[in-house]
């Protein structure tokens, strides 16, 4: 359990914390007929176009895992493999106009349901928690694996 004053200690927090957006994740995955991973996949590529390597490191997944990830997503018409203009020997995956669509209707669902889960905050404590947590994403040198709000709506328009 808790604290005796009925706080959590910094890594229940956390923890904690992170079981519940990826259960927030989890829901808006299945609602849209995803795995929670197709959705990483999805929101990453929204951006643009990435090789294989490059996702393997982002998502933090081995070579084979990804590459059935990337079949499975495939086939359900969300994502294509192109070449890679600078290494004809590679492919990148890029978001199909269907996975582009979905990718833009989860990265919303999802962005939506998330923010309202500190609601009893104030706009302060909003402010002074998103702070910290950024703080802790950039020092960890995490990837870029969810964008900004603004930064998602601009990538979609131009894929």
């Amino acid at each position: 359990m808790g604290k005796q004053d009925g706080r959590l200690g910094l890594v229940t927090a956390l923890v904690r914390t992170s079981f519940l957006v990826n259960a927030v994740y989890a829901q808006a995955g299945r609602e849209h007929g995803l795995t929670p991973q197709q959705g990483q996949l999805l929101c990453v590529l929204m951006v643009q176009p990435y090789g294989m390597g490059e996702l393997s490191t982002m998502l933090g997944l081995a070579k084979s895992s990804l590459t059935g990830l990337v079949d499975r997503t495939e086939r359900n018409g969300l994502v294509r493999r192109e070449p890679d203009p600078q290494d004809t020997r590679a492919v990148r995956v890029a978001l199909t106009p269907r996975g582009s669509r979905l990718a833009e209707e989860f990265y919303t669902e999802t962005c939506r349901r998330i923010d309202e889960l500190p609601a009893t905050l104030a706009p302060a404590e909003r402010e002074a928690l998103a702070g910290l947590l950024g703080r802790v994403v950039l020092d960890n040198e995490v990837p870029v694996v969810f964008l900004e709000l603004d930064e998602a709506a601009s990538a979609a328009r131009r894929q």
